[in-house]
Parts: structure tokens; C-alpha cells; sequence
């Protein structure tokens, strides 16, 4: 199906401007739809002005659809839909004409005017599905009360909002609860939905009769500004979209003032109880700075730890038993490093590429000589279940290559190189030192370094590892082939 930029620049001579205003339309008229009880279908003339192209199309949560089809993409020649005509260049809402019949289906067919910057762009038709029509409820007849205001501001330029960035995702829809403000900001019509959610906050009487703002400050007292913005918030003069908290409930609720003949007539107050919602994501964020504290915790433990077995290493008078404890420090430490990174993030995923450069700044201490480090390629976002061993890995084998690839005094370089496909990841650690021994089997041998690389890789990780001469001259080349997590 060709989206709505595709058919607005391939149909018509609307510029940017005119496209994005559209897409605010479009973002918030399922407001309109749901009000109407109508589906909704947005006709935009050609180039030529000869024909109309159907550029979008909303169905209705609040009633029956009246059309099965996709209109989307649909052309329509000038003249075959009179009340097209009439909206576009009179520039008004059209009402007139009997009902269409449609599948032995009765539909009532309304036109209102798109207009930005003084000029109509196109006509929303809106289409009403008659089969179901009854006496309407004092719910249905606010509801369309509020759509023909909409309607109005539409045809006049002045909704939707330009201002006003709203996620209609987590925004309040018509179902969730409505309440019909008068020009004070005094409550003329509130659902039952609504007034459920008032009741959650402690409210004792109805709603009808209340000035909006001022209910709302008895029931969550603010004090200062606070409380004299959310007196204005609620009495729908702006708008906005805000919460108020009282007791153990909380509502989230999304102010749209009334203007349909550029007066200020009423606001439409759109709510909805989000007290379960908000009460997971506060347990949430308490499980996430828990987690987080956890992994500061075990990063301290591990750096004391280190710390120990630096001071035993400064008392021991074998060199080889020095040396050790200096190795299972950077071990220790590789481990720390990872746990700190995800101290400071909110899952359980690290950017390693920043664990890498560390890893290879705090290995290049112990060169004997002039040796440098550096990186290649990418390793990107890892879980902490590969990120742990992975840093232990890269920790051994680089500890491997500057203290057995080069001798005292010599200089050289040590290249760590990633590269990363959606399901595996590469990791090549080559040196140009002096190279491996004639009969050395990288599967077989036995210093303590090289078994924990052998059983991190093969056993924790499921990948493979191999040792072989450099291809490109002396020295050494490791390679890993390591699966990562769909």
C-alpha cells in the first residue's frame, strides 16, 4: 500500500509544509473519528485539479465501520462526489444530501474542509454508518457535540495543535473516560469512566456542576505555583496533557480547548486511570536501581579483592608467585570493569567496545617494553552474559601476547579487531612478536592462561578459538567465532 508521502507527491502540488500538516491531522483524528461514531477519509485534489486522490483513511473504536474496503489510494474524478466539490471550494463543512446506500448499508456522508495557512489543502469525508441509529444517549450526543466543534476548528485552520507534541500511543482516547468543560472550566458532562477514575482519587460527589481545576487541586492539594498550574491545566485553557496523583490513584488526563468559531466555548477533557500503570513502572524502576546497585556492590567487592591480592603480591619473595597474583589482578579486574559498566546502564547490556579499550589500557601496563595497543572494527552492544567472559578472554590473550610475543626492550604492536554480523561476532587478537614454537597446538596447551580462554570460548560461550602463525609476517594471530543471542 503507497504511504501518504508517496501518493501527496506523486498526485498533487502540496509542498512540505502542507505534507506535515497533514500528518498532524492525521496523527490526531482518530480523536475525530471516535467522537463522530464515522470512519474517516481524507481527499486531497490532484495536481491538475481535475480528480481527488484518498491519501488516508480511520475506522471508528466507537461504532460500526461503513466501508469493508480500503480507500487508500483510491482516485475520484471532480464532479462524481458533489459534496467534495463543495467543501473544497467553498471552503465549508457540507451537510446536505441523502443518505448513501452502500452494501444495503445506509451512510450518511458529511465533508469538512482541511485548511492551513488560509488555504484548503483537501476534505475529510466523514462517513456514518446509519444501520445502528437509535436515540442517542447524553454520552453520544456529547460526543458529537464535541465532534462538530472539532470539525469547525478543522474546517477553520485551528486543530490540530501544531504546538502540542502528543504519543497517541500512551495519550487518553475517547473510550477510556470524557469530560465536557464549559467556557469557565466548569464540568457541564462527565462519562462514567470518568467518573470512576475521580472516584479513585477520593472524589465523594459527582463531577457535574465542579469547576474542573479547582476539584482536582482539593483532591491532590499543591501548593504555589503548582497548584496554580494545575488550576489553569484542568480548566482546559491550553492544551496539555498532565497527571494528577491523590491517595492511591493517579489519572492521566489530555486538555483540548474549543474554539470552533475562533471563541473560546468549552474544553474537552480526555482521561484515563493509569494507577496500575504507573504502579509497575515505579516497581520497575526500583528493580532497575536495585540491579544497578547490585552491580556497584560486586564492582567494590572485586576491586577490593584486586586490592588484596596486589599488597599479598608486594609481600611475596618468588617472583613466579608475584607474578601470578599480578595476573589473577587483571583477571579480577576485567570481571570489575564489566560489572561497573552495567552499574551505569538500565538492562543488562553493555556497550563493549568501551570494556575493550579499558581491557586493552589496563593489559598494556605490564608491556616489558615499547608495545602498543589498539582496536579495529566494532563489537557493539553485548549482554552481560557474553560481556563477562568475553573481557576475561580478552584479557588472557592479550596478557599472552605482550608477555610471550615480545622480550624485554622490544617494540611492537598488538591488534584487537571485532567484527560483527547479526548472528555471530569475530574477534582476531594478532601480534607481530616473535610467534608461536614450531610444535606448539593451540588446542592442547597447558598454561593456565590459554585453558581459561579454551573453556570461556568453547564452554560458556559456544564458539570456537585457534592460534595460528600471523598470515602477514611474524608474530601471532587468535581467532575467535563466537554466536550471539537472537
Amino acid at each position: 500500500m503507497p504511504s501518504m508521502n508517496d501518493l501527496v507527491r506523486e498526485h498533487t502540488g502540496l509542498d512540505s509544509s502542507d505534507l506535515e500538516w497533514l500528518h498532524l491531522l492525521v496523527s490526531e483524528w482518530q480523536l475525530l473519528s471516535d467522537l463522530s461514531f464515522a470512519d474517516l477519509v481524507l481527499w486531497v485534489p490532484t495536481r491538475d485539479g481535475t480528480r481527488y486522490v484518498s491519501v488516508a483513511q480511520m475506522r471508528p473504536n466507537t461504532g460500526p465501520t461503513s466501508y469493508q474496503d480500503d480507500m487508500v489510494g483510491h482516485l475520484v474524478p471532480r464532479g462524481r462526489r458533489p459534496l467534495l466539490d463543495v467543501a473544497l471550494d467553498e471552503g465549508r463543512i457540507v451537510r446536505e444530501g441523502d443518505p448513501e446506500w452502500r452494501e444495503e448499508v445506509p451512510v450518511r456522508v458529511e465533508s469538512i474542509p482541511v485548511r492551513h495557512d488560509g488555504r484548503v489543502l483537501g476534505v475529510i469525508a466523514r462517513n456514518t454508518n446509519l444501520l445502528t441509529v437509535r436515540t442517542p444517549s447524553r454520552l453520544e450526543l456529547t460526543y458529537l457535540q464535541s465532534a462538530s466543534d472539532l470539525a469547525q476548528m478543522i474546517a477553520a485552520g485551528a486543530f490540530p495543535f501544531p504546538a502540542e507534541q502528543v504519543d497517541m500511543d500512551a495519550s487518553p482516547r475517547v473510550g477510556d473516560g470524557l469530560i465536557r468543560l464549559d467556557a469557565d472550566g466548569m464540568v457541564q458532562y462527565a462519562s462514567p469512566n470518568a467518573l470512576s477514575a475521580y472516584h479513585r482519587l477520593g472524589l465523594a460527589a459527582d463531577l457535574v456542576g465542579q469547576h474542573l481545576g479547582r476539584a482536582s487541586v482539593e483532591l491532590a492539594p499543591e501548593r504555589g505555583p503548582v497548584e496554580e498550574a494545575l488550576v489553569k491545566l484542568a480548566s482546559g485553557w491550553a492544551p496539555r496533557e498532565f497527571e494528577v496523583e491523590a491517595g492511591d490513584g493517579v489519572i492521566q488526563l489530555r486538555a483540548i480547548p474549543l474554539k470552533p468559531k475562533g471563541v473560546h466555548t468549552g474544553s474537552l477533557v480526555l482521561l484515563r486511570d493509569v494507577t496500575e500503570l504507573r504502579r509497575r513502572e515505579r516497581e520497575l524502576i526500583t528493580k532497575d536501581a536495585t540491579i544497578r546497585e547490585i552491580h556497584h556492590r560486586v564492582k567494590n567487592n572485586l576491586q577490593t579483592v584486586a586490592a588484596l591480592l596486589r599488597l599479598q603480591a608486594r609481600r611475596m619473595d618468588s617472583e613466579r608467585a608475584r607474578e601470578a597474583l599480578d595476573e589473577a589482578v587483571r583477571r579480577v579486574g576485567s570481571i570489575a570493569i564489566v560489572h561497573e559498566t552495567l552499574s551505569q546502564n538500565l538492562d543488562e547490556k553493555v556497550e563493549f567496545d568501551e570494556i575493550a579499550d579499558r581491557v586493552l589500557a589496563m593489559v598494556a601496563e605490564i608491556s616489558p617494553g615499547r608495545v602498543t595497543t589498539r582496536r579495529g572494527g566494532k563489537f557493539g552492544i553485548l549482554s552481560a552474559e557474553t560481556a563477562t567472559p568475553l573481557s576475561m578472554v580478552l584479557t588472557e590473550l592479550l596478557q599472552n601476547a605482550l608477555e610471550h610475543g615480545f622480550g624485554p626492550g622490544e617494540s611492537g604492536t598488538v591488534e584487537v579487531a571485532a567484527t560483527r554480523s547479526r548472528e555471530r561476532i569475530a574477534v582476531t587478537v594478532q601480534d607481530d612478536g616473535r610467534g608461536l614454537p614450531a610444535d606448539f597446538d593451540a588446542q592442547r596447551a597447558g598454561n593456565l592462561g590459554l585453558q581459561i580462554v579454551r573453556t570461556l570460548v568453547v564452554g560458556e560461550l559456544g564458539g570456537t578459538f585457534d592460534m595460528l602463525p600471523s598470515p602477514d609476517g611474524p608474530g601471532t594471530r587468535v581467532v575467535l567465532e563466537l554466536p550471539l543471542e537472537g
